[in-house]
């Protein structure tokens, strides 16, 4: 293959992957060459470490040989760091031909070109060492120190985004293990996100994003292993339909002041989706007859081929025809519409504990939407509004009041009686109280939430009335006693 590629100057085409090879339509600067560069060196990186599987295997190396020696042609060397692929964890086929079987690996690439490296460790001032409460001490310490806010006239921000982003990673114990062992290339998207302008692979003429390399070889082999190197084969049996947990809903309710003070039962009425009684969720008519989709020979997905610089690579969409189950139904069920579930509105009793605050929520469980396929229902969240009392204010158990009394109450001092939220107390006023002084009546507040044995306090703040429409004899008298007063007041220490 080397010999023919130096023997020629024009296009070229490979008879199993048709790569073309003609440098005029060969763009080594384009994003997506780049990308496919790299999965092919990493693909051809694994092929070489598995035993020759037939002529497929033969095929396939040879093909990303060309490829690859095409590649250094145009491009040069190309560096991709790859996540661990265990050469054990194979899945024979049937057919001789051994495909890398995946759980959840992924595949991080990032070129050199633009690629930043930070020492997120050095940005923050600790050692690698460092544990996670020396971390957060040398991030406060410099968030405080850089914040855009506290530098008036200083270009903080950059600085400022780059602690924050070294402390997002390092706090994070999974981004921060990544990172210990691939560097900032390691993290994924996000630690690409500084520079994504630029590049739809995250950073300026580089790449920023994770492949499932599960999807790579999908992509190589077809989708399956029936059509071998481009042969867009099927899927090896058709979709399971399992259950699926249903969605979860949310319900505003509001309630009285008392009503969250004390508790109680509220009715709400909410609309929801419920299993189809008629096909118990199938979606499919009684007695009809289901058989596989033919349109996708039972996959639920469909393969479209799209032509590249570097070959056709497939992509698979959800099939159109069986609606990505795989089967195709003789008739659907009438009362669902072959949805398996419907709507109806149905009203609950909730149950409102005491001591609950404007924004808490009430969890009642499977009163969710039903899953499809006969999966469990999700839940109901109920969003609490408390309304406002004219009497009363509420600051978590502690519940607030004013009480006003006259001057001369105020002077004297008296008993009054004063309203609570479960009554009325008789309270006793101290002569000479001053407005605005607070009095505690402990215990009389609002129970506190998952201990209703135990309540707050209720603090009264006092108001003096000053009237305004004093009598002739009510003058008198005060008069008097602003005389008696300054009498009092001017007898000094030294007077006779």
């Amino acid at each position: 293959e080397d010999r023919q590629l130096s023997r020629t100057k024009k296009t070229q085409h490979h008879p199993t992957r048709n790569f073309c090879l003609d440098r005029k339509k060969f763009s080594p600067s384009s994003p997506s060459v780049q990308l496919q560069l790299h999965l092919a060196k990493v693909i051809f990186a694994e092929i070489s470490a598995l035993p020759m599987a037939g002529s497929k295997m033969t095929k396939m190396a040879a093909a990303l040989t060309v490829l690859l020696t095409t590649a250094s042609a145009f491009t040069g060397t190309t560096t991709v760091r790859k996540s661990a692929l265990s050469s054990s964890s194979l899945e024979s086929r049937g057919n001789g031909f051994v495909k890398p079987r995946f759980s959840s690996t992924r595949l991080h690439m990032s070129s050199r070109r633009g690629a930043t490296n930070r020492d997120f460790y050095a940005i923050l001032g600790v050692s690698r060492s460092a544990d996670a409460k020396e971390i957060k001490s040398a991030y406060r310490q410099l968030a405080k120190k850089y914040h855009p806010d506290a530098n008036p006239g200083q270009d903080t921000t950059e600085k400022f985004q780059e602690i924050n982003r070294a402390y997002e990673v390092l706090n994070d114990t999974d981004l921060k293990k990544k990172y210990d062992m691939y560097g900032e290339a390691g993290i994924g998207t996000s630690a690409a996100s500084d520079g994504a302008a630029g590049s739809p692979f995250g950073g300026p003429g580089g790449f920023g994003q994770e492949v499932d390399l599960s999807d790579i070889f999908d992509s190589f082999f077809g989708g399956g292993m029936g059509g071998g190197m481009g042969g867009g084969g099927r899927r090896g049996g058709a979709r399971t339909r399992g259950p699926i947990a249903g969605d979860d809903l949310r319900f505003d309710l509001e309630i009285d002041f008392k009503t969250a003070v004390f508790g109680g039962e509220e009715k709400v009425r909410i609309r929801h989706l419920e299993t189809c009684g008629t096909c118990t969720g199938s979606g499919v008519k009684p007695g009809s007859k289901v058989s596989t989709c033919t349109t996708c020979n039972g996959a639920g997905v469909t393969m479209q081929v799209t032509r590249t610089p570097l070959g056709n690579f497939q992509t698979q969409q959800t099939c159109p025809a069986c609606r990505g189950t795989g089967q195709r139904v003789e008739e659907y069920c009438g009362t669902c519409s072959g949805q398996g579930r419907v709507q109806k509105t149905k009203q609950i009793k909730v149950t409102v504990p005491p001591g609950v605050e404007d924004g808490n929520k009430l969890r009642v469980r499977s009163e969710g939407d039903s899953g499809p396929n006969g999966g469990p229902a999700g839940d109901l969240y109920i969003f609490l509004r408390v309304k406002e009392d004219r009497n009363f204010r509420r600051e978590g158990p502690e519940i607030y009041s004013d009480a006003s009394i006259s001057y001369v109450d105020a002077i004297l001092g008296a008993s009054i009686k004063c309203p609570v939220v479960d009554g009325e107390v008789t309270i006793k006023v101290p002569p000479g109280t001053q407005p605005g002084q607070v009095m505690r009546l402990k215990g009389n507040g609002a129970p506190r939430l998952g201990n209703p044995d135990s309540r707050g306090d209720h603090y009264v703040t006092m108001n003096i009335d000053i009237p305004t429409d004093l009598s002739k004899e009510e003058k008198e008298l005060v008069e008097q006693l602003r005389e008696l007063r300054e009498k009092k007041k001017g007898k000094g220490f030294f007077s006779k």
